[in-house]
């Protein structure tokens, strides 16, 4: 991964994704010896790791400027990911399971709407099948920007 002159629209998700990935090994480590954190803390560290990468996923998309449909899946799975992390913050609530059904929900749709190709033009979609039309067709091993 090459982190190079990012725009400042790109380098605020990447911070708070960095961030996100602090507050996992904060996770990890209360895991691992529970004795050395206060009450609350996992229910604290799980919930902001959601929440914040939630905003970082959206902020990553409000960057790319993805069209309308790109734009509404990426929406979706940040409130996927927020009813989640409600779920950790409060689950004492009466509400939590909602919300963490609300989350299970909102991650199926996620996931269907992926394997049945919505939306159709996913541009730098990790799950996106390749472009067949922009594969290099020569044999010519040239190592142009086509052949890559």
């Amino acid at each position: 991964m090459a982190i190079v002159s990012e725009s400042p629209r790109r380098l605020l998700p990447l911070a708070l994704g960095l961030a996100t990935l602090a507050a996992l090994v904060l996770l990890f480590a209360q895991d691992a010896a529970p004795h050395m954190f206060p009450p609350r803390s996992h229910d604290l560290l799980a919930a902001f790791a959601l929440a914040a990468i939630a905003l970082a996923h959206l902020m990553h998309q409000f960057a790319r400027r993805p069209d309308f449909t790109e734009l509404t899946k990426a929406i979706l799975l940040a409130a996927a990911f927020l009813f989640w992390a409600a779920n950790q913050f409060w689950p004492r609530l009466p509400q939590a399971a909602l919300f963490n059904d609300i989350a299970i929900g909102l991650f199926v749709l996620d996931v269907f709407l992926v394997i049945a190709g919505w939306p159709p033009s996913a541009k730098d979609s990790v799950f996106a099948d390749a472009d067949e039309s922009k594969a290099c067709r020569c044999d010519c091993g040239c190592g142009c920007a086509d052949c890559g």
